[in-house]
């Protein structure tokens, strides 16, 4: 069960430590508080854990500061959908909103290799009216050989470009707990010019104290990706992992199912899980058509499979696109084959503006027909 209490109730207040004195006298009831401090106001959530089913709605809902009392009936507690449950579907970041109602692009580089090259990229971004993009400083690879990313040293001049092209957002894996601080080092020794949002890739997926470690920060949001061998239900649950330590400023990413009945592609393209994510939970959702399809083919009439599976997620409600584009593909050090070119940058971002025209006429399509 779960107290949602009055706007800008403090823990100062009398009727508070009335409420709390009342909650502690319950037998068999933990609580576990969350505040969250908008820009016009702090919203306070008291969790009730314990067997909650003897307690009356009424009950609660008549205790000192309590707005409205949520039943929970998902599993996924913090972060599900529950019956008369209206928290928000959104969060603000930097300026920006992510929620279940918008769409960002984050079209960049898989991994940071040149100064020049990151230039190129956020030039491109700025010049066609973005602001997000995606940047690899530290990057997972199956053989231990292979380019890992050149880490905390390239973050100085990534955060420098991003100020300077007006990138607001940029999402950016981390594979340790150290990694954020050193993230978060970078954007104060650069002046804090922009905004990052930690990538949990999908081979960290159940990495649970990583998940706990970075669900107690709140001052960057997550990406945290679903795993690419495990069910949709343990993905969510390690979003949940995220949630329950404080940080509700989560975006839920689908990047393809790593299964050998995905051939020709990379992966088996989760995309259909868009409006599930959904349903079932209050997250935005990201999709990842670079790491599903995993290369440059074309269909016979002349669209790019990448292209093609994007239009799918964002015609299903997809809310990010994250996306690999790079200057000189050849030259990428991680992913180059599967890499878009930039001179494809208003193609690609004129076809997802087709998809979400058809995804908002469908929608009007279908609340009017349940309006009948």
């Amino acid at each position: 069960m779960i107290l949602i209490l009055l706007p800008d109730t403090h823990p100062d207040n009398p009727e508070y430590k009335q409420l709390m004195t009342r909650l502690g006298s319950l037998p068999g009831i933990s609580t576990r508080v969350h505040t969250e401090a908008g820009t016009e106001q702090v919203l306070t959530e008291v969790y009730l854990i314990g067997n909650t089913k003897a307690l009356s709605f009424e009950d609660m809902q008549n205790l000192p500061c309590v707005d409205r009392v949520v039943r929970i009936s998902e599993e996924y507690r913090i972060l599900g959908r529950h019956k008369n449950d209206d928290r928000p579907t959104h969060f603000d970041y930097n300026g920006i909103r992510f929620g279940q109602d918008t769409l960002h692009i984050f079209a960049g580089l898989c991994a940071v290799d040149t100064p020049e090259h990151v230039e190129m990229m956020m030039k491109a971004l700025r010049d066609h009216g973005q602001i997000c993009t995606r940047m690899g400083a530290y990057k997972p690879r199956t053989s231990p050989y292979s380019f890992q990313g050149h880490g905390k040293t390239c973050l100085p001049y990534v955060f420098d470009l991003a100020g300077k092209y007006g990138i607001k957002v940029i999402a950016m894996e981390i594979t340790h707990e150290s990694h954020a601080d050193e993230i978060r080092e970078a954007l104060h020794q650069t002046g804090n010019p922009t905004g990052v949002m930690l990538q949990i890739g999908t081979r960290n997926t159940q990495n649970f104290e990583l998940l706990k470690i970075v669900g107690r920060q709140q001052e960057f949001p997550v990406l945290i990706k679903r795993g690419f061998g495990i069910t949709l239900d343990e993905s969510l649950n390690a979003a949940e992992y995220l949630a329950s330590e404080g940080n509700r400023k989560i975006v839920f990413g689908l990047r393809g199912m790593k299964t050998s009945m995905a051939d020709p592609h990379r992966n088996f393209v989760d995309f259909a899980h868009v409006p599930a994510v959904k349903r079932l939970t209050r997250m935005p959702v990201c999709i990842d058509p670079s790491h599903s399809v995993g290369a440059r083919t074309r269909s016979p009439d002349g669209m790019l499979d990448i292209m093609q599976v994007t239009a799918q997620g964002v015609i299903a409600g997809a809310n990010m696109v994250l996306v690999d584009f790079h200057p000189v593909p050849g030259k990428a050090l991680v992913d180059g084959p599967q890499a878009l070119l930039i001179k494809e940058l208003p193609h690609f971002l004129e076809d997802i503006r087709i998809a979400r025209a058809a995804y908002e006429q469908r929608s009007i399509l279908s609340k009017n027909y349940l309006d009948e």
